[in-house]
């Protein structure tokens, strides 16, 4: 079976000169996949991007509003850390919707990741740390109204706190969110969600295997979720510019099975984002995020370059 890969070309939008938000990872991500032979040009998935309807199932109406206006004000803008644009707000829907068609791709074939994602600071009536909207929670809300889940586990590997999709979903026991971060990093006022491991600055591979493997097989089997939610941010890394753990290529890979490997083996289904990264070299970094699509793409049954298309007919979606 081939991977399904979730892109929309509104995922990279410019952005001023110098800024440290590196836009232009989310297209080389699609490219080095193409180029490396993970996946076939067949098994891409164009989005449709996000109404206000789904966007107002986890955010408050005022702030959906004010973001589709471009009316928020400088303070706002600020916290978000991104210059609000029409084509920053097509790229912030486009990657909502992009988390809900992998969302149901995986529902269906069991295994599907996206290119962009993983906005996690983005609160119900507020954004931040780059995030606009919160697309995990959004396609949870989602993907529930229609009946298509009733539990979701969310597993965020960002060296980063969730604390936007704690928030959300702190009186919703059917969600259940687990983080495991830097302690000593943004956000500095952490949220409590679920369960929330912080590990000290330096950490690399051997702690951080032994801390996620302690805990991520009880949760899957004790939350018995009808799908995971798997932010495989690579700030982990230890060349990342913003994110203080000490992990290596070998050790994000081995963490990406892992996640996967558990949850395919208690029959979960798996939606995964690419979530945070940081570094100058767009290049390397894109490579780096697409440790998540490689592991996937195995646990899928191989790379996909050479199988057909990948025969899917979900709604949300153009093939």
């Amino acid at each position: 079976m081939a991977l399904p890969v979730v892109f929309h070309p509104d995922y990279t939008v410019p952005l001023p000169p110098g800024h440290r938000f590196p836009m232009g990872k989310f297209g080389r991500i699609r490219d080095v996949l193409l180029e490396d032979g993970v996946i076939a040009p067949a098994s891409l998935a164009e989005p449709v991007p996000a109404t206000r309807a789904w966007l107002t199932l986890a955010h408050d109406e005022a702030y959906v509003d004010a973001v589709l206006a471009l009316a928020l004000d400088r303070r706002a803008q600020r916290r978000i850390g991104l210059p609000l644009s029409d084509a920053l707000v097509r790229r912030a829907r486009a990657a909502v919707g992009g988390t809900v068609l992998t969302g149901r791709l995986a529902l269906e074939q069991g295994l599907a990741c996206n290119t962009a994602g993983g906005s996690h600071h983005a609160f119900a009536d507020h954004g931040a740390g780059f995030c606009l909207f919160n697309d995990v929670a959004v396609a949870i809300r989602v993907l529930r109204r229609e009946g298509l889940i009733a539990r979701a586990l969310v597993v965020d590997l960002d060296v980063h706190q969730g604390d936007g999709t704690a928030a959300i979903f702190r009186d919703e026991p059917e969600t259940f969110t687990f983080s495991l971060h830097c302690e000593a990093n943004y956000p500095p006022r952490k949220e409590a969600g679920d369960l929330d491991i912080g590990v000290a600055p330096g950490t690399g591979d051997d702690v951080y295997h032994a801390v996620l493997g302690t805990h991520l097989p009880g949760l899957v089997a004790g939350h018995r979720p009808d799908i995971v939610f798997y932010n495989a941010g690579v700030d982990p890394h230890a060349d990342d510019k913003l994110g203080r753990l000490s992990l290596t290529d070998a050790g994000l890979a081995r963490r990406d099975r892992s996640v996967i490997e558990t949850c395919r083996a208690a029959g979960v289904p798996v939606a995964c984002v690419v979530g945070g990264g940081y570094a100058d070299d767009l290049d390397r970094l894109a490579r780096r995020h697409t440790s998540v699509h490689r592991a996937a793409a195995g646990a899928a049954g191989g790379e996909a370059a050479t199988e057909g298309r990948v025969r899917v007919r979900v709604a949300g979606g153009r093939r």
